[in-house]
């Protein structure tokens, strides 16, 4: 049975706290308004018997007088095939114009996958960018972040992602995003023909806090359903930074004890929790994960991107516009490199990067004024060919184009036997 309480003992920015009894964390309540209209809570503390709320828009217009109804629930989605093609906001609410979903109510705060029905990852995720594909391989069921700082393109870099991923669904949650940000991403769909496949959680700049905390567990919610449906299913989050901004807005609101930098000790597991739900699942589908997290001031020590690098397998480091090899790393790229990839990708994307950081140092005499070499000459030669084939996020090719554009490369700049590839893959894949 379901009681109503009429006494809200306070109100502090878009937080209730109300006496009552029978309740459980991430319960909802219903607020009704002295003009008939309800209003969304979820339950964030409980203190004895007074419990708190966050409210799913502004407290303005609540009254200590309205009553306040647990609901029982959590918040859920309502599942069915008919979410693809649609669009959300934070609240599970249409914001495309379109029907409210009919289908399985499913909670979103569900506990992470069982370990025994996961397995061991074999499967490449291509997305047809040299950079990615070649020399920090996606695998399915990865959970990899993409770091970067304001300003740079890594919505149009999960855009391209999303166009050219061979995965059957993608979701896309976006956090604080603007409305241009917002639009480009309905935008792309449109273009790209992807729209049939993708749905959007949505939490703009405007919108409330809570909204933004519940984007991820709708997201990943909604891929574990598709997943254990046989689906292989892509995330994209963005801005994971927005996120934790949500989760410390709150916290402060809260009076909680800050950690480091003013973010609360649980920012770890509240990460870590979501990230999990990254899964290969036995016998079905698999859910992979590539968050943006913005690093502010470009501080990887800052406690977001820290955290977020033990519970993740890896990183895409995006920087002055392109996706730097020095800073990226997929720690599961050796469980298909060679495997399930060419027996020359591991030896030639290897030989390519040792070759560009060698041409780093030639710059460097060369800004200092000493004369260059002729395989100082060979290497800068190099280094603005590999930028321009290989780092540019504009190219587009499969894996095996840029193996093979990848030997063209080391021929034109170097002999042979200036490369430091073994003589056995040499002689079967070096051009003629």
């Amino acid at each position: 049975m379901k009681i109503v309480y009429d006494k809200i003992h306070s109100m502090r920015g878009n937080l209730i706290t109300v006496t009552a009894s029978d309740i459980s964390l991430g319960e909802l309540a219903s607020i009704t308004l002295a003009d008939g209209r309800k209003v969304l809570a979820s339950v964030i503390r409980i203190d004895g018997h007074l419990a708190t709320l966050q409210v799913f828009q502004n407290t303005r217009g609540i009254s200590t007088n309205d009553k306040v109804t647990f609901l029982k629930r959590q918040m859920q989605i309502n599942f069915s095939p008919s979410l693809l093609g649609r669009r959300f906001n934070g609240s599970f609410l249409p914001i495309d114009g379109g029907p409210e979903i009919i289908g399985e109510p499913t909670n979103i705060q569900g506990t992470s996958f069982n370990p025994v029905k996961r397995v061991v990852p074999r499967e490449m995720v291509r997305t047809n960018i040299p950079m990615i594909d070649m020399f920090n391989c996606l695998v399915k069921s990865q959970k990899i972040p993409i770091f970067s700082i304001a300003g740079e393109p890594y919505n149009p870099l999960l855009m391209r992602i999303a166009n050219q991923t061979d995965a059957d669904v993608v979701i896309i949650g976006g956090m604080g995003l603007t409305f241009k940000d917002y639009q480009a991403f309905i935008d792309n769909a449109e273009e790209f023909g992807s729209l049939n496949k993708t749905i959007m959680f949505i939490h703009q700049a405007t919108d409330p806090a809570v909204e933004c905390l519940l984007v991820p567990d709708l997201s990943l919610a909604t891929a574990e359903k598709f997943a254990i449906e046989g689906k292989d299913v892509l995330v994209l989050l963005t801005d994971m930074t927005s996120f934790a901004d949500a989760i410390k807005e709150i916290s402060i609101t809260m009076d909680q004890i800050p950690s480091n930098r003013g973010y609360p000790g649980s920012l770890y597991s509240d990460l870590a929790s979501r990230y999990e739900k990254a899964v290969l699942i036995q016998g079905s589908g698999s859910i992979t994960i590539v968050a943006v997290t913005t690093m502010p001031g470009n501080d990887v020590t800052h406690p977001i991107p820290d955290n977020t690098g033990y519970i993740t397998e890896g990183q895409l480091y995006l920087h002055q516009g392109r996706i730097d090899p020095f800073g990226s790393l997929s720690r599961l790229k050796q469980l298909v490199i060679g495997k399930v990839t060419r027996e020359d990708h591991a030896e030639l994307s290897n030989a390519m990067i040792r070759l560009y950081a060698e041409s780093k140092k030639a710059r460097e005499r060369e800004s200092m004024g000493f004369i260059l070499s002729i395989w100082d000459k060979k290497l800068l030669d190099y280094s603005h060919h590999f930028e321009k084939t290989m780092m540019d996020l504009d190219v587009n090719y499969t894996l095996e184009e840029a193996l093979d554009l990848g030997w063209k490369s080391l021929m034109l700049h170097f002999a042979h036997d200036e490369v430091g590839i073994k003589e056995a893959i040499l002689n079967t894949y070096w051009p003629r």
